[in-house]
């Protein structure tokens, strides 16, 4: 079998591989990690299409004579997902209430449903909730798409836009035992769930940044080296959930305060620090 990524003779030796899905398996897991994924396949000139793909998996590599891979970036497949999704959000809103069973149907067979189930598999949930008349409405659906369609489109900026927020929020975290103490629990539930969404976020830019050539092994965050600093904040994160759990508010209160606040904000500025220095770092396509 002949085997060619972006019309490119690909070298790849088949060892194992005894079917078409155990050889795009291997492709996907190897381009995977240089931040690609892959766009379309073609085998013996037929480009296959998402149904027919996941039936073809199973053919035999013995009867396929040429197999072509077409490759794109991450963040141009994600950014062309989300127009997609946003377009389809617009043309839901101001169709016809019997004609949004079909449009939503339409969404679910679309390359770009395939995606953002794969790839960005909360928005693809969102989506088929929003859709159903469940969960967000459409309109705070496309609210939250464009957010993200900026996160991958222009992440630099959209990371310093958000440094007020950062701040903020960290600001908040401080105050959550005094919160706590006082009974302001509303605004307390209010400062975990802004803390929750922002950490979401970051660590969002963070794994475009590492598709983008950021290693866990050179990324510092106040000196510390990025792997230890994630063990450190996952810890945190999973005992300030325990100690929600068991309604320890001493617990909670210090550990927003000394553990979860700094973290936030060294987290933050480290990515800044990265994106400034990191040129590279362009406008998706």
């Amino acid at each position: 079998m002949n085997i060619c990524i972006n019309e490119r003779p690909a070298d790849i030796t088949l060892d194992t591989e005894k079917t078409l899905g155990d050889v795009l398996s291997g492709i996907e897991f190897w381009i995977s990690s240089s931040g690609n994924r892959i766009r379309e396949i073609s085998v013996d000139g037929e480009v296959l299409e998402a149904e027919a793909l996941s039936g073809a998996f199973d053919r035999d590599i013995k009867d396929i004579k040429n197999l072509d891979i077409a490759v794109s970036a991450y963040r141009e497949l994600a950014a062309e997902a989300l127009e997609v999704l946003l377009d389809i959000c617009a043309v839901y809103s101001s169709a016809a209430f019997d004609e949004r069973p079909l449009i939503a149907k339409a969404w679910e067979d679309n390359a770009a449903a395939y995606f953002l189930r794969a790839d960005i598999s909360d928005i693809h949930a969102l989506a088929g909730h929003a859709f159903s008349g469940e969960g967000l409405s459409v309109r705070e659906l496309s609210l939250m798409v464009e957010e993200r369609l900026r996160e991958v489109a222009r992440p630099e900026e959209e990371l310093a836009g958000c440094e007020a927020l950062v701040k903020n929020v960290a600001g908040r975290m401080e105050e959550l035992p005094l919160d706590i103490q006082t009974g302001k629990d509303q605004r307390a539930v209010e400062t975990i769930q802004h803390f929750s969404r922002t950490g979401e976020k970051l660590f969002r830019i963070f794994f475009l940044f590492e598709s983008e050539g950021l290693s866990l092994d050179t990324f510092l965050v106040d000196g510390l080296p990025g792997r230890a600093f994630m063990e450190e904040f996952t810890a945190a994160l999973t005992e300030i959930s325990a100690a929600y759990e068991n309604r320890d508010t001493v617990l909670v209160g210090d550990l927003s305060e000394y553990e979860l606040a700094p973290r936030l904000l060294k987290f933050f500025f480290a990515l800044k620090n990265f994106s400034e220095m990191s040129p590279h770092i362009v406008a998706a396509p």
